[in-house]
């Protein structure tokens, strides 16, 4: 099948998705950072670069896009250009993310994961409430 946007268009469509600062990110920070909690960001020094660092509980967050770690969602949906990329691309990064998991549980941190689709939810308050518990309960 092919692409139904001209190479160029395409080019700046995809020069516009970025890995840190995301829409989805940005809200889970201000919410915390609304509550009182501090953290770092995106820390190398970690498996995976997670995306918030709360060093005082042990505990990190990665924001993850449904579409880039194949959420099971609506916002998730298979590519149908170029099917065999996506499918390598998008399975190694779920790969990815289960091996980054797997060490820095190893390493005592907590590991707690918001999806994108959750913070376009309306009542994503909520969900950040059972963050600040699951952070709380850490500490």
């Amino acid at each position: 099948m092919t692409d139904v946007v001209p190479p160029r268009v395409r080019s700046r469509m995809m020069s516009g998705i970025r890995g840190k600062d995301t829409k989805p990110e940005m809200v889970v920070r201000r919410g915390l950072h609304a509550m009182g909690f501090r953290f770092r960001l995106h820390d190398r020094s970690l498996p995976g670069n997670p995306d918030l660092v709360l060093r005082k509980y042990r505990t990190v967050i990665f924001v993850h896009g449904c579409f880039w770690h194949r959420h099971d969602c609506r916002y998730f949906k298979w590519p149908a250009t170029r099917p065999e990329f996506w499918r390598n691309k998008i399975l190694r990064n779920v790969e990815r993310d289960e091996e980054n998991v797997a060490a820095l549980e190893a390493m005592g941190w907590r590991v707690l994961t918001v999806w994108e689709c959750e913070t376009r939810n309306p009542e994503f308050g909520a969900r950040l409430l059972q963050l600040v518990a699951a952070l709380r309960q850490a500490a």
